[in-house]
């Protein structure tokens, strides 16, 4: 009998960095729950961001069927990617298999999960403090990811996900970070996104995001994941690392054909 062919590839770290640039930059997703009344699959987009490690965060109305579903079931999957031109299913995009757990208001890490769904998704402001919103962390179980054609990849969330030991501390130190990035540092900011994200003109490009594994910038629709080239050691050296970049992307850009004309 001739052996089934495996699908899957080998995880590596392109694998790795698409997955969690996926988590990182993906404004929105498709979560399928189970409908509690019939116990039928139900499938729907929800706004989504990360929280500091990586794991997916929505803010759902208690009225969305998607919301009764996983308050009767925690168990969903969530859906990321985003398509382009030509053939939909040449893009990358994954499935993840996660429990939903809720983050009441009196949540420790609720102030955190606020400032950073906000930051990333801003016009949730207009609904994020109404009564009957909450936030859910999606604990991530497995991942599937499939980076286009003849690209599929089995993925375990310690592959997704953030565990560096200065988690905590970049923590704490994100908002005020990112705040003075984007206050006093624009032109940083913008040149990040120029050398190391490979834009391709210049935007009102702003930092939304600082983890230990590198950081997020949006313009607009536009979202773009930047690595450190190491996870940070700590907060100290997130300001350090940050300031070594902007000194690279200036001197850098300044040697470009463009900067001498």
């Amino acid at each position: 009998m001739e052996k089934k062919k495996d699908v899957l590839r080998e995880t590596d770290d392109e694998a790795i960095g698409l997955a969690k640039t996926l988590l990182r930059t993906s404004r929105y997703g498709a979560i399928a729950v189970l409908d509690p009344e019939t116990g039928a699959p139900v499938a729907t987009r929800v706004a989504v961001a990360s929280d500091h490690d990586g794991t997916p965060v929505i803010l759902v109305s208690g009225l969305a069927a998607h919301t009764r579903g996983i308050e009767a079931d925690p168990r969903c999957s969530l859906l990321l990617g985003e398509t382009g031109k030509g053939d939909p299913l040449a893009h990358a995009r994954m499935t993840i298999t996660c429990r939903a757990e809720k983050v009441g208001r009196e949540d420790p890490g609720y102030d955190r999960i606020r400032w950073r769904f906000l930051s990333h998704n801003p016009k949730s402001k207009l609904y994020v403090d109404l009564g009957d919103f909450s936030f859910f962390r999606l604990e991530v179980q497995t991942i599937s990811l499939n980076g286009g054609f003849a690209r599929a990849y089995a993925l375990t969330r310690e592959n997704a996900l953030t565990q560096a030991p200065a988690l905590e501390a970049v923590a704490a130190a994100e908002a005020g970070a990112v705040g003075h990035m984007n206050e006093d540092h624009a032109d940083a900011v913008a040149n990040y996104a120029i050398w190391f994200g490979k834009a391709s003109e210049a935007a009102n490009w702003t930092m939304t995001g600082v983890d230990p594994d590198g950081f997020d910038l949006a313009a607009g629709d536009r979202v773009m994941r930047i690595f450190f080239t190491e996870p940070l050691a700590d907060a100290t050296d997130m300001h350090k690392r940050l300031v070594s970049m902007a000194i690279e992307a200036r001197q850098g850009l300044a040697k470009t054909p463009q900067a001498e004309q």
